[in-house]
């Protein structure tokens, strides 16, 4: 079995050392086996373990909601129901980011064709100006 010391995983995962010491403290990696000397000696199931971290970070899952999914991970047949809930959650909240985004989109377009078509100062530090104020 190939044990990688954890400047080997920085190098294949793109994370720094203390992410993994972070993920071990929080309990996303389980505790890494260490030489008598106290250095981490970490396995290919660690490395599989960070891969999909990773990616659930990259699909907007939290710490938090990760910790469950790999807890739902070592038994997916039992937590076919969760998972899916989860992953339903997360895509509304996607879509909702996404329909506000739209809506970011729309009033900067606005912003610039008022700026582009004014000859007296600029709409667009009049309008984030007036934002605050009540209306």
């Amino acid at each position: 079995m190939k044990l990688y010391r954890i400047g080997d995983i920085t190098n294949l995962t793109g994370l720094s050392a203390d992410t993994l010491r972070y993920y071990e403290k929080i309990g996303l990696l389980p505790r890494v086996s260490r030489t008598a000397s106290g250095i981490r000696q970490y396995q290919e199931r660690d490395i599989s373990r960070l891969r999909f971290i990773q990616r659930a970070q990259k699909m907007n899952f939290s710490l938090a909601e990760i910790g469950d999914l790999l807890q739902m991970r070592e038994d997916p047949q039992h937590a076919r129901d969760e998972i899916r809930e989860l992953t339903r959650n997360k895509l509304a909240e996607v879509e909702k980011q996404l329909k506000e985004l739209d809506t970011l989109r729309k009033e900067l377009r606005l912003l610039v064709n008022l700026c582009r078509g004014s000859s007296d100062g600029c709409p667009i530090i009049e309008n984030i100006d007036g934002a605050d104020q009540p209306g």
